[in-house]
């Protein structure tokens, strides 16, 4: 039987790739395409929204009564609503929305010993590889190299630094020992800007339609090395997000992430 899918942020770029791609797939049985109160297209069929055909299911600003799963790409002041309503419905949870509150984080550890949730801020097989990489390479090249992440984004992001880029300083840090998030230097300006020894360089580049790029840089006196990756399309995070929610269907309560999904730990 196919999972129930329940989408939240529906009518956003993500939600509406996600809506498409899990028909496309055939895994998932959609039972609730949701956005905000006052969105314009409330009452349309989520598919046609999507570019597809009629799924007939309309864009709502309610939950439905039951489900499976959510898989949530939506904003942070919508984020607690959908956590509550999982949580209360034991329904797990894919929370794809990035730019939480640790206060919003706290209620969603919290939750995870009631339901099961993926909650990552890359969905992409490749990004969770390197997640799984950038720490042991710092590790290993040793306090010598300077680190330094860049990301690019589209104009419409609102979030900076990218959640995924926090993840990736996060990874060395752990890894390193640095003291997180402490040891970020977000951009520089000024005359007396020199680097300190420890730190790491944090930089957000937003322009155009750039889906999304990160390059960690480790630097020293005499060589270079970079470790980057370039998501060409949106699909690439609805993939992942379509998998985890297939996965995560029938798990036992708990916070788990990407590298749980596709068995990298």
């Amino acid at each position: 039987m196919k999972p129930a899918l329940v989408i939240n942020g529906a009518a956003g770029r993500m939600g509406r790739r996600i809506v498409a791609l899990a028909c496309e797939s055939k895994h998932f049985n959609i039972v609730g395409a949701v956005d905000y109160p006052e969105h314009p297209d409330l009452g349309k069929d989520a598919g046609v929204l999507a570019g597809i055909e009629p799924i007939n299911l309309n864009l709502t600003a309610g939950f439905p009564d039951s489900a499976d799963v959510m898989v949530d790409f939506s904003l942070p002041q919508a984020a607690d609503i959908a956590l509550d309503y999982c949580t209360k419905n034991s329904i797990a949870l894919v929370m794809g929305t990035t730019g939480l509150s640790v206060s919003q984080l706290a209620k969603l550890k919290n939750a995870s010993h009631k339901i099961a949730i993926v909650q990552a801020t890359n969905m992409s097989l490749g990004m969770n590889l390197l997640f799984a990489t950038v720490g042991k390479v710092a590790k290993a090249l040793g306090e010598d190299y300077d680190i330094e992440i860049v990301e690019a984004h589209h104009r419409f992001k609102k979030d900076a630094p990218s959640g995924t880029a926090l993840s990736l300083a996060e990874a060395v840090c752990k890894e390193t020992g640095r003291d997180y998030p402490r040891c970020l230097t977000h951009g520089r300006e000024g005359k007396e800007t020199t680097r300190e020894k420890g730190t790491i360089g944090m930089h957000a580049l937003r322009a155009g339609d750039i889906v999304g790029q990160h390059s960690v840089i480790y630097s020293t006196l005499g060589e270079t090395v970079t470790i980057s990756h370039s998501a060409h399309t949106r699909d690439t995070f609805v993939r992942g997000a379509l998998r985890a929610a297939e996965w995560l269907v029938g798990q036992k309560p708990g916070l788990y992430n990407m590298q749980d999904v596709l068995g990298l730990k």
